[in-house]
């Protein structure tokens, strides 16, 4: 097979693939939620395995364990968050007017004058606060809704996932060797460095940025309960998760974090000192510690290309198209750094057409 038909099979199969999931976007959620959680958890299996554990065995006790988990944080924290969210979003039109309030009595005149100048008006009514508050609140649920956390897909999410997450984990191993072995064999070594180099890049990140993301939600919350903000454990949990997206997490935690310090504690600049001093300690902990040893440098996304995956897939998918927006990101950025190093080898980018090699001539027998 030549490398155009090559290229166009495969260019065919990544069409049927995203048409696939276009038609059933609806249903997958449960099936690409077990999928990434069983990829997660395979290291974890493959320890279990190295002590002298089964694999059955070892995938019932993740999966216990697991379920363990979720049931204790529903039980325990799901309520919680729950009755903050709820008080949180009764109360944010209040607390976005106090916020004005402050601004108006502590900004100084130049900083007034500066938005004057750029036609930036910050609304003095509580009325039209509430609006905008309720209008955010509502487009932001409705999006959530019809991403895929309807009634139905939440419990078809929660019966579904289990099973799935049971036999993927179980299968994992014979999974891979059975694709493997239907590798192009004149590819093979090819094929083999870019996918290891795709699971590096997706190991790095899902599993080790997602567990940098629990461990900060946990500080967070900890640690703004400790110092008494209100809607600690909300503020706490939702900048930890946010933290998947590089600096989202951290920026849209310290604005909430920090308003609601003022809107608490002013003028007591020592409790909003604490505040932002659990951010920028969490900040420290995160970039010196806990992304060098569990993510390491081998993610290779930027940033930006990461956001605008994470909003592209999204908008495209859904709640299905957030858990396949990273995966998919980390797998193309490896194959268009493969193409680059294909291309800056080749003849097409040095403009020089490889030469041939001379043959060197058999010496003449004298007569």
């Amino acid at each position: 097979m030549t490398l155009q038909k090559q290229l166009g099979f495969w260019f065919a199969a990544l069409l049927a693939m995203i048409g696939l999931l276009w038609l059933l976007g609806e249903i997958m959620l449960p099936f690409i939620a077990g999928l990434v959680l069983a990829y997660f958890l395979d290291p974890v299996a493959d320890m279990l395995e190295r002590w002298g554990v089964p694999r059955l065995a070892a995938t019932g006790i993740i999966l216990a364990l697991c379920l363990m988990v979720f049931a204790l944080l529903l039980l325990l924290i799901v309520p919680l968050l729950g009755d903050q969210i709820g008080k949180f979003a009764e109360r944010l039109p209040g607390y976005a007017a106090t916020l004005v309030s402050l601004f108006n009595e502590a900004a100084p005149d130049w900083l007034k004058q500066a938005l004057d100048r750029a036609n930036l008006k910050v609304p003095e009514g509580a009325t039209e606060i509430a609006a905008k508050a309720a209008g955010w609140i509502a487009t932001l649920l409705g999006s959530l809704v019809s991403g895929g956390l309807a009634l139905v897909n939440l419990v078809s999410l929660l019966v579904v996932t289990p099973i799935v997450v049971f036999y993927m984990l179980n299968d994992w191993d014979r999974l891979v060797a059975k694709v493997d072995s239907w590798l192009p064999r004149d590819h093979v070594g090819t094929i083999r460095k870019i996918a290891s180099d795709i699971d590096t890049a997706m190991a790095g990140f899902i599993r080790g940025q997602g567990t940098v993301c629990m461990i900060l939600g946990i500080f967070y919350a900890v640690a703004l309960i400790a110092v008494g903000l209100n809607f600690g454990l909300l503020i706490g949990l939702t900048a930890g998760l946010l933290s998947f997206i590089p600096y989202v997490g951290s920026i849209i935690g310290g604005v909430l974090s920090i308003g609601m310090a003022l809107i608490q504690f002013w003028p007591d600049w020592v409790s909003v000192l604490m505040v932002a001093g659990v951010f920028a300690l969490g900040q420290f902990l995160e970039g010196n510690f806990l992304s060098p040893k569990l993510v390491g440098g081998s993610i290779g996304l930027h940033p930006v290309w990461l956001m605008f995956a994470l909003f592209a897939f999204g908008y495209l998918f859904g709640f299905v198209g957030l858990l396949l927006a990273v995966p998919l990101a980390a797998a193309a950025g490896v194959l268009v750094r493969f193409a680059l190093s294909q291309y800056l080898a080749s003849p097409l980018y040095t403009g020089t057409a490889p030469r041939p090699v001379a043959r060197a001539r058999k010496p003449r027998k004298k007569a």
